[in-house]
C-alpha cells in the first residue's frame, strides 16, 4: 500500500474493473432484491440531492448483493420533454434557426443527435459516485421498448374509457406554449399590489368593492362571491352587479369558500383564469369566459379594444380606465406568491385549453387500498398521510403537452374532428374501415413525461411481454425518493402498475429529506449556494468555481454578489475529498428529517476518516505481512483480553448495522461503523496490540492470536463498510484478504458479515472499559496539568475493590505502555495521599502526585493568560448577543451558533479556573 491515501488513484481504476467484469449484473440467488433508479433527466447533471439519493440506493444494493440476494439495480434516463426541447431549441436559435423552420421530423432528428452526443453527462457522473447500476440493461424512456409500452397503455386506457379529451384549466407557460405540471411551477413570494375596485350594483343604488392582484382578469369575471353567513351582504345574494368595461352584468353568489375576514369579504370570480374560481364556477354553473390567448395576451372573449395587448400592458390600461370612471377605490402594497415556470421563468397563467386527461379517481381506488392494507409501506410512516390526502381528493391528470419531443399521442382526427386512437394511422384505418382518401391528422401533442415514468418499474423489465426479468424482479423491493414527488411520480406508478400488472410496483417507499446548504436554505443558482457533488469528489479551483456559479447570469449585481459570497466561503476553492468521503457524509445525514443541512465541515471530517482507515490498514500489514497470523490450525493461538474485546465489539457492531439498514436508518448504520472503526479498532485496539506484538518476552501463541485478530477483524469490517465506502475498502481488501484466509476477485461479491452471538464477551467488554477509564483518566490529568506526553508518571490508586485489584494485576502492562507510567501502586486506606491531581473510574480514585512534575508559578502564569483571553472572547460574544440589532436581523442559525460559542467559552474558562484552584492548593 502507498504511504498516503489518494482517492483519485484508485476510484476510476476500480470502477472500470467492476463494470468490465459485469459485477453489477444479477448474480443469482434464491431471493430477489431490486431497485429501479428514479430516472434522471437526460439533459441534466448531478446535484446534491441526486448524489444523496444515488448513494442511499447504492448502499442498499451493495448490502443485499453481499447478503446473497439476486440483485438488480435498474438504470435508465428520462427524455425530459420540456428541458430537452429547450436545450436543442436554444442551440438552433444560436444558429439563427427556429424549430418551425426545420419542421417536426428534422427537429426530432436534431434532438436525437444531441442526445447521442451530450446526453451521457449524468451517467458518467453516476459512475463517479460508485453507483453499481447494471449498465448492461440501461433504458431510456424514448427507446423502442418503452415507447411501445407507453403506446400500449394509452390505447388500453382510452378503450377502457379512462382517458378522454376535454377543455379544462391547466398551468400554461406562455413562452413555451404548453401546459405544465404543478412540479414545473415554482411559487415564490414577490412584492406586488392589491387593487380594490368598485363594481356598481345593477339598479344604481350602491356598489360592491372587490380586491385583486391581477386586474386584467376582471374582463373574464363571471360572478362576485360572498360568504352565505356574512350579514353585510345577505340581502344582495341573487342580485347582479355591472361588470365595468365589459357591458355585462354578473350575479352575486354565496359560497363557503369565501373568507369574510379578508378584505371586504367580496371576491371576484373568474372561472377561466383561476383554479379555485374554476371549482366554484362548476359548483354554481358559471360560464367560462376566456380573455387570454396562447401568448397570455388579451384575446378570446375580451372587449375588442383590449384585444392584442400584452397582459401587463392591459393591466395598466384597465387600472387607468377604472380610475377614470371613478371605480378605483385604492391600491395597497401586497406580498404574494407568484407562480413561475421553472424552465422559462415567466409567470404561469391558469388557462382554458383542450387537453388529454386520465380519469385518476378510478385508478386511485386500488392504489389507496394497497397502502391501507400494508402491501406498500412508507418509511417514515407519516408520509402515508401525505399520500392519502392527495389520493383521496385526486383530480383528473392532464397528460398532454404542446411539444414535439416526447411520445406523440396515438390519436388521429378526421376533418369533422372525430378522434381515432390506435398504434398507427394504418391500424386506425384498418380497424375503422376508413377509406384511403379520407384525410386523417395525427394529434400534434406529446405525452407528459410523468406518463412514461409512471410505467417505469415494469416497462424497463420488458412489459408488455411477460419476461423472465418481470417474473424475477417485479414487484421491486424499494423505491428511494424525495417527498416532493410523492404525488407526481410515486402515486402514479402505484396507480398504473396496479391497473396493468395487478400487483404493486414496490413493497416499500423510502422517503428521504431534501438536501439544503449549511444554513438550511434551498440550494439554487440564484443564491450562489449550489455545490456540485463532482466538485467535492475531484476538487475545483476558486476561479473555476466562481465562473461556474455565475455563468449565464443576466444580472451583474447578482453575479457580483454570488462571486463575493463564493470567494468568502471557499477562499482556496474546494479540495478533492474523494467519493468515499462524500458518500459517508451523505449517510451520516440520512435521518428521517424533512430537510438535510449539508455542512462542508462534515466531508472534511470523513476525509480524515478515510486517512485513518488507510493508516490503520498499513499498521496491520506492517505487523502481519510475512508473519505467522495464526491461520495454521496445528499451532496454538492465545487470545488476549484486547483480542476477545474487539471481536466482541465487532459482533455488536454487526448487529447494530444490520438493524439500522433494515430500518432504512443509514445515519445510524454509518455512526455505528464510524464509532467501531475509529474509536474502538483504530484508537484503542491497535494501541492495545502493541504491548503484545512489541514485547520480546510475549509467547508466540499470544502474538499469533493478536495478528490473527488484527487481520481478521480488519477484513471483516472492510466488508461491513464496503456498501458505504466502496473504493477504499476494495483497494485495502485486495491486500488484506489473503492474509485473513479469504479469496475472491472483489470484495463486492464477498458475503456480508453476520454476527456470532457466541463471540460476544461481556466480561472482556467490562474489563476493557475499566482499562480505558484508567488510561483516559491519566491522560486527562496530563492535559489539564500541562504535563508533557513523554513524561513517565507515578500513579497511585485508592478506594478500589477486589475487582479493581484483579483488573490492575492482569492489565498492568497495558497501563504502563498506553498511559506512559513509570510505576503504579495501591494506597492503603489509612495512608495519607500526597498532593495530587485526581480522576475517578467508578469508586476507584486515580492520583497523580504533582511534586516535581510542574513549575507551579509558571503554570499559574500560563493559566492566567489563557483565562484572560477566554474572558475577552466571552465579552465580545456576549456583547454581540446583547445587541438587539444583531439578534433580530441575523439568520436564526447564525445567532444559535453564537450562543453555542458563548456556552463553549464559559465551560472552557470554568475548567481552567478549577485547574488554577487545584494548583494553588498544592
Amino acid at each position: 500500500m502507498e504511504k498516503t491515501f489518494q482517492p483519485a488513484d484508485i476510484e476510476t481504476r476500480w470502477y472500470q474493473e467492476w463494470e468490465a467484469s459485469n459485477y453489477f449484473a444479477p448474480q443469482g440467488g434464491e431471493q430477489a432484491y431490486s431497485i429501479m433508479i428514479p430516472p434522471p433527466n437526460v439533459t441534466g447533471s448531478l446535484h446534491m440531492g441526486h448524489g444523496f439519493q444515488e448513494a442511499i440506493m447504492d448502499a442498499l444494493i451493495r448490502y443485499h448483493r453481499m447478503a446473497g440476494y439476486n440483485t438488480l439495480w435498474q438504470v435508465g434516463t428520462d427524455h425530459a420533454g420540456i428541458a430537452t426541447q429547450m436545450v436543442v431549441e436554444r442551440q438552433l436559435e444560436a444558429e439563427g434557426i427556429s424549430r418551425h423552420e426545420l419542421g417536426r421530423e428534422k427537429f426530432i432528428e436534431k434532438v436525437w443527435e444531441w442526445k447521442e452526443q451530450s446526453g451521457g453527462t449524468i451517467t458518467r457522473q453516476l459512475r463517479r459516485l460508485g453507483s453499481s447500476l447494471d449498465w448492461s440493461r440501461e433504458r431510456f424512456t424514448m427507446d423502442e421498448g418503452l415507447s411501445a409500452a407507453v403506446q400500449e397503455v394509452f390505447i388500453r386506457l382510452y378503450e377502457q374509457g379512462l382517458i378522454y379529451r376535454g377543455k379544462r384549466l391547466v398551468n400554461w407557460d406562455p413562452v413555451l406554449h404548453t401546459a405544465i405540471s404543478d412540479l414545473e411551477v415554482i411559487s415564490e413570494e414577490e412584492q406586488g399590489h392589491l387593487w380594490h375596485f368598485n363594481y356598481p350594483l345593477a339598479g344604481g343604488e350602491g356598489h360592491l368593492t372587490v380586491a385583486t392582484t391581477r386586474p386584467e382578469t376582471m374582463l373574464g369575471d363571471a360572478a362576485v362571491a360572498v360568504h352565505p353567513k356574512d350579514e353585510r351582504y345577505a340581502h344582495l345574494i341573487g342580485r347582479s352587479v355591472e361588470l365595468p368595461l365589459t357591458g355585462r352584468q354578473i350575479p352575486v353568489i354565496a359560497d363557503d369558500y369565501v373568507d369574510r375576514e379578508f378584505g371586504t369579504g367580496c371576491v371576484k370570480i373568474t372561472p377561466a383564469h383561476d383554479f379555485n374560481d374554476y371549482e366554484m364556477g362548476k359548483r354554481h354553473g358559471l360560464p367560462l369566459i376566456n380573455i387570454l390567448d396562447d401568448d397570455a395576451a388579451i384575446g378570446g372573449e375580451a372587449p375588442a379594444h383590449y384585444v392584442g395587448m400584452d397582459r401587463y400592458e392591459a393591466r395598466k390600461q384597465i387600472v387607468a380606465d377604472l380610475d377614470a370612471l371613478g371605480l378605483l377605490d385604492k391600491i395597497d402594497e401586497h406580498t404574494l406568491k407568484v407562480p413561475r415556470g421553472d424552465r422559462s421563468g415567466v409567470v404561469i397563467e391558469p388557462y382554458l385549453t383542450d387537453q388529454w386527461y386520465v380519469d385518476a379517481r378510478e385508478l386511485a381506488k386500488p392504489a389507496i387500498a394497497a397502502v391501507e392494507n400494508g402491501d406498500i409501506q412508507f418509511v417514515p410512516k407519516q408520509w402515508e398521510n401525505t399520500y392519502f390526502a392527495w389520493m383521496r381528493d385526486i383530480q383528473d391528470w392532464c397528460i398532454s403537452r404542446q411539444l414535439w419531443w416526447g411520445h406523440r399521442i396515438p390519436a388521429w382526427y378526421d376533418d369533422n374532428g372525430k378522434v381515432y386512437v390506435g398504434e398507427s394511422e394504418a391500424a386506425v384505418r384498418a380497424e375503422h374501415q376508413l377509406a384511403d382518401e379520407m384525410h386523417l391528422q395525427q394529434d400534434d401533442d406529446v405525452l407528459d413525461t410523468w406518463f412514461s415514468s409512471a410505467l417505469w418499474t415494469f416497462s424497463t423489465l420488458g412489459w408488455p411481454e411477460e419476461t423472465e426479468e418481470l417474473k424475477t424482479f417485479h414487484p421491486s423491493s424499494v423505491l428511494v425518493t424525495g417527498f416532493d414527488i410523492i404525488f407526481f411520480w410515486v402515486a402514479r406508478m402505484i396507480m398504473m402498475t396496479l391497473h396493468f400488472r395487478k400487483e404493486v410496483p414496490f413493497h416499500t417507499v423510502y422517503v428521504h429529506g431534501l438536501v439544503r446548504d449549511g444554513e438550511g436554505q434551498k440550494m439554487s443558482k440564484s443564491k450562489g449556494n449550489v455545490i456540485d457533488p463532482i466538485d467535492l469528489i475531484d476538487g475545483i479551483e476558486l476561479e473555476e468555481l466562481v465562473s461556474k456559479r455565475t455563468a449565464g447570469m443576466m444580472q451583474p449585481k447578482l453575479a457580483a454578489k454570488i462571486e463575493k459570497a463564493t470567494r468568502k466561503q471557499f477562499p482556496e476553492g474546494i479540495g478533492a475529498y474523494g467519493t468515499d468521503a462524500l458518500r459517508f457524509t451523505y449517510f451520516s445525514l440520512a435521518s428521517t428529517g424533512r430537510d438535510i443541512k449539508f455542512d462542508i465541515g462534515r466531508i472534511e471530517g470523513f476525509r480524515n476518516f478515510c486517512n485513518k482507515i488507510w493508516n490503520a490498514a498499513r499498521y496491520v500489514l506492517m505487523n502481519c505481512e510475512g508473519e505467522d497470523c495464526g491461520l495454521d490450525a496445528e499451532l496454538p493461538v492465545a487470545l488476549s483480553l484486547a483480542d476477545r474485546w474487539i471481536v466482541s465489539k465487532l459482533q455488536e457492531t454487526e448487529v447494530e448495522v444490520a438493524r439500522a439498514i433494515a430500518a432504512y436508518r443509514l445515519d445510524l448504520a454509518s455512526q455505528a461503523l464510524y464509532e467501531f472503526i475509529w474509536n474502538e479498532y483504530c484508537d484503542w485496539y491497535l494501541e492495545l496490540s502493541k504491548p503484545v506484538l512489541w514485547d520480546e518476552h510475549a509467547d508466540d501463541a499470544a502474538k499469533r492470536g493478536t495478528r490473527r485478530t488484527l487481520i481478521r477483524v480488519l477484513e471483516t469490517w472492510l466488508r461491513l463498510l464496503h456498501p458505504m465506502m466502496p473504493f477504499i475498502t476494495e483497494e485495502i481488501w485486495q491486500t488484506v484478504a489473503p492474509l485473513a484466509g479469504k479469496s475472491g476477485p472483489t470484495i463486492m461479491l464477498q458475503p456480508y458479515p453476520e454476527s456470532d452471538t457466541g463471540a460476544m464477551d461481556s466480561a472482556a467488554n467490562a474489563d476493557i472499559e475499566w482499562l480505558k477509564g484508567v488510561i483516559v483518566g491519566v491522560r486527562n490529568i496530563r492535559g489539564e496539568m500541562n504535563i508533557p506526553p513523554g513524561k513517565a508518571l507515578t500513579v497511585l490508586l485508592k478506594n478500589g475493590n477486589e475487582e479493581d485489584q484483579r483488573r490492575l494485576a492482569e492489565n498492568a502492562p497495558y497501563l504502563r505502555k498506553l498511559a506512559k507510567l513509570e510505576d503504579i501502586a495501591w494506597l492503603e486506606k489509612t495512608e495519607e495521599a500526597p498532593v495530587a491531581a485526581t480522576a475517578l473510574v467508578g469508586e476507584l480514585e486515580i492520583l497523580v502526585p504533582m511534586a516535581d512534575l510542574i513549575d507551579k508559578e509558571a503554570e499559574l502564569a500560563r493559566l492566567a493568560r489563557e483565562i484572560e483571553k477566554l474572558s475577552n472572547d466571552l465579552q465580545r460574544v456576549q456583547g454581540k448577543l446583547n445587541n438587539s440589532a444583531f439578534v433580530d436581523k441575523a439568520p436564526a442559525a447564525v445567532v444559535e451558533k453564537e450562543r453555542e460559542k458563548l456556552q463553549g467559552l464559559e465551560q472552557a474558562r470554568q475548567k481552567l479556573q478549577e485547574q488554577e484552584q487545584r494548583i494553588r492548593q498544592m
